[in-house]
């Protein structure tokens, strides 16, 4: 269920955009049609199977492959000391093919390419290692103390050299001007993706030496780059590398780097001269793929009598695991919701992350701010009954508004955090159920998130070509990625309603890079502001294409044409028209004839964060907030979500049905990670590798979401648009953390919201980084 919160608008109405329009990719999905990593077979195609290690932490001292070399049907066996070394990760750290030795029960050995995978799983299964046991550490602050075992020798140090430092004003002067100051321990465990199509690509080397990987992959153009390094080490520096998106099975940032297995895959495509594909099995995804990592965060924020807050001070310890992916940069989103979730002029952030011998750590929906938000906004709560404020009423004291320049220099354009806050208090009923204190509680926590793209690269770009044939068909080729959130189809929206054209005559190209020209990604939720300003300028510059060739054609002047329904007309005189198709024939069958075609690169107006960590990183920032009403059963600990709900500022609901989509799944991932996901270890073991141990939610757990859109307009949007793929899961945890206190009178400060903790453990403290 949704309602969406309009501003008053005198506009001219939209003919595609805000409409609810089912995704382009729908009807291949449904039956079956969508190729998939799992799907696709080559001529000649061999099966790759990896040889994990058999020890947390050891040196490697011999590898036989002579077995497995000698089945039939086995075509290449690898290993890192028949390769050349290629390292992989954000600091390089990861070596493809591990030799000397192993960090992590993850760790790839040896690999094997076969002409079945019944053939290859035997092959592995005869490749014999002889290790030696090394001791090992599976706690971040213990692997921090002196004498802890090295996971990396050659660095010193447990400790990553990340600059994870922020200061605003004067922290120490905001704690002496404090009446009140609440000073707590969180809690986050590791949680995995659980994407239901499992990791794996597909490489294939051309005769001439260039290369086509096939992937599911978030990041199409840096997976290039990444690939073209690994086709340096094999010689191939001057060769070409084609990367083509399969359907996508779920990513939610767990496909944002690129891994090992990718280029063991195109090592075995390169020995066996054959096209390989691997493919995770189940098992394999929740071990051996990268998850949320697990964070303790020491939090102390406070207020005036008056309510309003004068600093924050937050300490962190990450665990990264035993290689370094994108988890190690999460600090700097996790930086947005400490210095501007709220009014706050003093602050003061410091993370460390720690290398382990556990599995280690990439992005997650949310990239940190999940973590981070549990805790501000679970301490908000505290922080609120400490100096005598109803949570909600506190929240709206010291909210965001639109216009103001935060403590880190985000430049803030539309905000429409007090308009959520309202709106789940109303949807709630807050005053009536707030305070019982009957196992019936009501919870809120609100949210900042990027929603303009998020300067983390040099560039955050993406371009777009628009073609248009001679029947008005119109052919967008987009740098962008689809994972399931139907970006194609927003993307088509906004170019219908740029060109003046029906949707059904708009075919979205993705997922080549031979096609397309560059983007950075999905990811920081900034596809539709990203890729959709990109589209609407490559369609304005069609458009005006267009109307300058039918003002010939019309004798009208350029300026008062428009088109509709592919129809050109003229807006002082509506009788003088042409359609859309004519006016393109035209122009083509002509001496000296054109075609329409049209490309821009939008690269949006922000910063990279300074050597203080300060700068404008987002062209927009998503405000939100979620609401949740529940049940705790005093006997069993059980909590049960009576009602839930959210309520985001989106600037511009593109597609309304889309974005209830996004946030209603958001809130299942948001809910699962809250009260039952908790991917489980015993040094550095992964203890539930599978979906009948890993507790997560079904169809059958979800509460009934209602979806509040607020629309406030965002100046630099297409169409006034924010991103929105992440906000929907970060506000989970501290809203129904804080309805669970209320309900009960006990606060967790760990997730998960387990009934053990509400009946035993009131904080979970007992859990504190312990394997």
């Amino acid at each position: 269920m949704a309602k969406v919160l309009e501003p008053e608008s005198g506009g001219v109405a939209l003919q595609a955009v805000g409409k609810r329009l089912p995704k382009l990719d729908a009807l291949d999905k449904v039956q079956g049609k969508a190729v998939y990593i799992h799907d696709l077979k080559m001529p000649r195609m061999l099966y790759g199977k990896i040889l994990w290690s058999r020890h947390a932490h050891a040196r490697i001292l011999n590898i036989d492959t002579s077995r497995a070399e000698k089945l039939p049907g086995v075509r290449a066996v690898i290993t890192g000391y028949n390769t050349p070394e290629i390292k992989v990760g954000f600091l390089k750290d990861n070596p493809v093919l591990k030799k000397d030795k192993v960090r992590q029960y993850r760790d790839e050995v040896a690999a094997v390419a076969a002409e079945s995978l019944e053939i290859a799983e035997e092959a592995v299964r005869l490749i014999e290692v002889e290790y030696e046991p090394l001791p090992a550490v599976f706690d971040p602050v213990e692997a921090m103390r002196e004498g802890a075992p090295l996971i990396h020798e050659e660095k010193g140090s447990n400790i990553l050299k990340l600059p994870w430092k922020l200061i605003c004003g004067d922290p120490d002067e905001g704690r002496r001007q404090a009446d009140f100051v609440v000073e707590e321990t969180f809690l986050l465990p590791w949680v995995t993706h659980c994407c239901l199509g499992t990791s794996g690509c597909l490489a294939e080397f051309q005769p001439g030496g260039n290369l086509t990987v096939y992937s599911p992959t978030q990041i199409r153009y840096l997976a290039q780059r990444d690939f073209l390094e690994a086709m340096a080490a094999l010689g191939l520096k001057d060769k070409r590398v084609r990367v083509v998106s399969t359907a996508i099975g779920g990513a939610f940032g767990s496909k944002l780097d690129t891994y090992p297995f990718e280029f063991i895959t195109i090592l075995l495509a390169y020995y066996a001269g054959r096209p390989v594909k691997l493919v995770f099995s189940r098992e394999e995804e929740f071990f051996a793929t990268p998850a949320r990592q697990k964070v303790e965060a020491k939090i102390a924020q406070g207020c005036t009598r008056e309510g309003r807050l004068t600093f924050r001070d937050v300490e962190m310890v990450l665990d990264n695991g035993a290689y370094t992916s994108w988890g190690a940069t999460t600090p700097s989103v996790m930086m947005m919701p400490i210095s501007s979730l709220y009014k706050v002029p003093n602050v003061r952030y410091t993370a460390r992350c720690v290398y382990t011998n556990n599995i280690y750590a990439t992005a997650m929906r949310g990239y940190g701010n999940p973590q981070a938000t549990f805790a501000i906004e679970s301490q908000i709560d505290a922080l609120a009954e400490q100096a005598g404020f109803d949570p909600l009423e506190f929240r709206m004291l010291n909210a965001n508004t639109a216009g103001e320049v935060t403590p880190q220099g985000f430049k803030v354009g539309s905000c429409g955090m007090k308009e959520c806050l309202e709106a789940v208090r109303e949807s709630l009923n807050w005053n009536e159920k707030r305070g019982k204190r009957n196992g019936r509680g009501v919870g809120v926590g609100s949210l900042i998130h990027v929603g303009g793209g998020a300067r983390i690269y040099k560039s955050d770009a993406c371009g777009t070509i628009i073609k248009l044939d001679d029947f008005a068909k119109v052919t967008v080729m987009s740098g962008a990625t689809d994972m399931g959130q139907g970006s194609d189809t927003v993307i088509a929206q906004i170019v219908a309603e740029e060109l003046g054209v029906c949707i059904g005559d708009i075919k979205v190209i993705m997922g080549n890079t031979d096609l397309e020209t560059w983007d950075v990604g999905a990811h920081a939720s900034r596809t539709t502001f990203v890729a959709g300003n990109s589209a609407l300028y490559a369609a304005r510059s069609a458009k005006e294409q267009i109307l300058a060739l039918a003002a010939s054609l019309l004798n009208e002047p350029q300026e008062d044409l428009a088109i509709k329904n592919s129809v050109v007309y003229s807006r002082r005189n509506p009788a003088v028209s042409m359609q859309l198709e004519r006016v393109l024939r035209a122009a083509h069958f002509k001496t000296g004839g054109t075609q329409i075609v049209a490309s821009h690169f939008y690269d949006p107006p922000t910063q990279m964060l300074d050597k203080e960590m300060k700068g404008n990183f987002s062209a927009a920032y998503t405000y939100g907030v979620h609401g949740a009403e529940v049940e705790v059963d005093r006997e069993t600990g059980r909590v049960e979500i009576l009602k839930y709900v959210i309520a985001m500022d989106v600037g511009k609901a593109i597609n309304p049905m889309l974005l209830e989509g996004q946030l209603e799944g958001g809130a299942a991932m948001g809910i699962g990670y809250s009260l039952m996901e908790n991917l489980q270890t015993e040094k550095g073991k992964v203890l539930n590798p599978n979906f009948l141990d890993y507790k997560m939610l079904t169809f059958a757990d979800m509460p009934e979401i209602t979806s509040i859109i607020v629309e406030t307009g965002e100046r630099f949007g297409p169409f006034g648009a924010k991103g929105i793929g992440e906000p929907p899961l970060v506000g989970s945890a501290p809203a129904i953390a804080n309805a669970v206190y209320d309900a009960t009178g006990k606060r967790v400060r760990s997730l998960p919201l387990t009934p053990e903790k509400l009946l035993f453990d009131a904080d979970g403290s007992e859990e504190r980084g312990g394997e």
